[in-house]
């Protein structure tokens, strides 16, 4: 069976040298906020291009911790897409804001600006431009109409470690960005954790107490807050891999590539990339009309691949009629077309060729 995603994969890749470093967590003792943590923060800060990196527990935490950061709450409203993981949207409700959806851009499936543009009212606050399966936002537009109504910008960074735009990283750009190291993304832990990177000094001031219950200094809390820390062990592990990242990625794009070479001719719509941007293809994701059958049909020769995501989130039970939006017509059209590949750095060459060689006879 070939796997659409294979975290395994990347731990055998690296095997002797995670080992190696879980066994030096094991030894010192330090198991919470110790030199790992320390270590990963001030390393992944100067990888992304800011100041500042706080190691949190999840990437949904992330978010959640950025917005409390921003001191965003009840009666306040933030613009996102429905077309992204409901972490996105459950975040903004954690803090007790309302969240407010608009449609994608169709070649990217990314936040379309001249939506967000439409979208702003008196209780706006932030906006949220997710880079989707690794392909970056158009964040020229968005930081601009951001400046325009004094937004701030935080930047779901979830699918795209090591994305640039323009010559910079993605998580660079926004007032506080967010990051995922759930086992499968391009920089994955072997478990959950997350990261909020900011250039502001107060904002980082205020995502260090929020993470851990307000302490300034232990057992002392000068603001509201709760635990959610990024743990020895997973820090330790993300410093193994943080170094092979872009190692890693320029392997997605080979496999990228290949797939667009030898898919060109079928009747799909292949991925686009922006320009002046890097890709780090968390997702390889086409487009068909015929979904559904090309997928059982992958299935029926095994070979794995997943809907990211097949309800938006505004169709959602929990959320359908409840959260405030509009018509997102290219956002319910890609959750009927789309379909994420197998991709990840350890595919080799059979199993690439075998993926291609099902499509194409499909």
């Amino acid at each position: 069976m070939i796997l659409c995603a294979n975290p395994k994969a990347q731990y055998l890749a690296y095997k002797t040298e995670i080992d190696a470093a879980i066994q030096r967590v094991l030894d010192r003792g330090r198991y919470i906020l110790g030199e790992e943590v320390a270590g990963f923060e001030a390393e992944f800060a100067s990888y992304i291009g800011v100041s500042h990196a706080v190691g949190v527990g999840s990437g949904t935490e992330a978010l959640h911790v950025a917005l409390a950061a921003c001191q965003i709450g009840p009666g306040d409203e933030v613009i996102t897409v429905s077309h992204t993981a409901v972490a996105t949207v459950a975040a903004i409700e954690q803090v007790g804001a309302t969240a407010v959806l608009v449609d994608i851009e169709p070649d990217s499936f990314t936040l379309d600006p001249e939506q967000l543009q439409t979208a702003i009212t008196s209780r706006t606050r932030a906006v949220i431009p997710v880079h989707l399966y690794g392909q970056p936002a158009a964040l020229d537009r968005v930081l601009e109409i951001a400046r325009e109504h004094d937004l701030y910008v935080i930047e779901d960074c979830a699918q795209a470690s090591g994305a640039t735009y323009q010559g910079k990283r993605v998580g660079s750009f926004g007032d506080i960005s967010c990051f995922s190291f759930y086992p499968t993304k391009n920089l994955g832990a072997i478990g959950d954790g997350g990261m909020v990177a900011t250039n502001d000094p107060e904002l980082a001031r205020r995502a260090r107490l929020l993470h851990e219950y307000g302490w300034a200094e232990r057992y002392v809390s000068h603001t509201q807050g709760w635990n959610s820390r990024l743990d020895e062990l997973q820090a330790a592990i993300l410093r193994v891999k943080l170094p092979y990242l872009d190692r890693d990625n320029q392997k997605r794009a080979r496999i990228a590539d290949q797939y667009n070479d030898a898919l060109s001719g079928c009747d799909l719509i292949l991925p686009s990339v922006r320009k002046n941007t890097t890709h780090t293809f968390h997702l390889y994701v086409v487009r068909s009309t015929k979904r559904d059958e090309l997928q059982a049909f992958l299935r029926d020769r095994d070979i794995g691949t997943l809907i990211h995501y097949p309800v938006p989130v505004h169709l959602q039970p929990a959320y359908q009629a409840r959260i405030k939006g509009r018509p997102l017509p290219e956002t319910e059209r890609a959750a009927r077309e789309i379909l994420s590949l197998p991709m990840y750095p350890e595919l080799d060459q059979s199993e690439v060729q075998n993926i291609i060689e099902a499509i194409r006879s499909f």
